[in-house]
This record gives structure tokens, sequence and C-alpha cells, in this order.
């Protein structure tokens, strides 16, 4: 019903940016909140940002003022800009979203993830 494919993540040096995108298909008749989560070798996945569909966004302590979530509603694309890269940033990134349907149902679908590997 719906699916979701990320790209963007790649190698950077510390201190470096990176954008995310996640473009969701499928039968939307709208996006309801849009996540992004991540994780790191041996650890539990967490999340990173959520943007609803009123605009309302949430981030994690250890991204305040370094991420950016935002969204192109045209598109259904939502975007993770990443600034000031840290080594510990380095994860899988995976894209969430939750959805209403064409027929009025719920739906979510998770991404594949895109590997971010932040490193001199």
């Amino acid at each position: 019903q719906v699916q979701v494919v990320e790209s963007g993540g790649g190698l950077v040096q510390p201190g470096g940016s990176l954008r995310l995108s996640c473009a969701a298909s499928g039968s939307i008749f709208r996006l309801n909140t849009m996540d992004w989560y991540r994780q790191a070798p041996g650890k539990q996945r967490e999340m990173v940002a959520t943007l609803t569909s009123g605009g309302s966004t949430n981030y994690a302590d250890y991204v305040k003022g370094r991420f950016t979530i935002s969204k192109d509603n045209a598109k259904n694309t939502v975007y993770l800009q990443m600034n000031n890269l840290k080594a510990e940033d380095t994860a899988v990134y995976y894209c969430h979203v939750r959805a209403t349907t064409n027929i009025l149902r719920t739906a979510e679908a998770w991404g594949q993830g895109t590997q971010v590997t932040v490193s001199s």
C-alpha cells in the first residue's frame, strides 16, 4: 500500500554535511507522520527526528541544532539535513512513515535503510 525509499547516505568527514531523502509512494491520501530512525552496530534503533502533517517537529537531544527534518508535500518526500556530523552519527538511517491511504485506512512503512559513515 505504501512504500518508502531512502537515498543520500555515504561517507563524510567529521564536521561535514549530508542530506537524506525519503520518497513515499503508493495509495497515499495523506502522510500523517514521517520519522527518521537510526541504528548503529550493536545498538538498538533510535528515533532521530519526527515531522507531523501539521508541521510539528521533534528531535532527539543528540541531534538538536545539527539536524533538520523537512518535507515536500507535492513529492511525498521527507528530508533529513545533517550538519556538523560526528563519528557517533555513524549508523544506518531508516525512514518510517504513517499514512492514510486513498481508501481511508492507516498504513505504515519502513525504508530499507541508508548507511551514513562519518570518518576521517
